[in-house]
């Protein structure tokens, strides 16, 4: 699996097969994924030492995130999929932010731990998605401002992952506390969800 994320201020590809990273890369940048996506990929490829008529799908981000950036990841994949002829699986970035939190943070002896992925927007808002601790989506993607996610957000103890999660927590108060996982989606994490797609 060929997989890649530019909807955020950075640029992610894995090449992924049989439950391990052939290899990744990523680099951050609030633009130019444009420019950077296809030479990373080719980069992947070869360090991987894989061949596009190899692959079995191409996996991407679809939003939410940035709309120049999604744009870019898409258009990325239809060119991929339709030359190679493979399937293409698109996944929400923040499905991808909450699969990379560890099971470990996922629990407490409450039971009652979820997932708060939070993309900061760059218009003062941010784009939530709340998961339960097996990583089902509770509601869609929403757009709020930082002061409404308090009032919003389940009961009980959160964990918040994504760029967002520092507006996040400081409007939800001590019963949010940032996950360990990185702040940016992970190619890799997107291609084992592919995987099972």
């Amino acid at each position: 699996i060929l997989a890649f994320d530019t909807s955020v201020a950075a640029c992610s590809v894995a090449l992924w097969r049989k439950g391990a990273v052939l290899a990744a890369v990523r680099q951050l940048m609030e633009q130019g994924q444009a420019e950077a996506l296809m030479p990373l990929v080719e980069e992947i490829m070869a360090r991987g030492g894989a061949t596009y008529a190899a692959l079995d799908r191409i996996a991407v981000t679809v939003g939410p995130g940035s709309f120049t950036g999604v744009r870019v990841g898409l258009s990325a994949a239809r060119g991929l999929g339709l030359a190679a002829r493979k399937p293409i699986i698109g996944i929400m970035t923040t499905e991808v932010l909450a699969a990379s939190v560890p099971e470990s943070e996922r629990v407490d002896g409450s039971g009652r731990v979820h997932i708060l992925a939070a993309i900061d927007t760059k218009r003062g808002d941010l784009y939530v998605q709340q998961f339960d601790r097996n990583l089902h989506g509770v509601g869609p993607v929403k757009a709020l401002a930082p002061g409404d996610l308090a009032a919003w957000i389940a009961p009980g103890p959160v964990r918040v992952v994504g760029d967002g999660a520092a507006a996040a927590i400081a409007a939800i108060g001590s019963r949010a506390v940032m996950a360990s996982a990185d702040a940016f989606p992970a190619a890799a994490v997107l291609a084992e969800l592919a995987a099972n797609r």
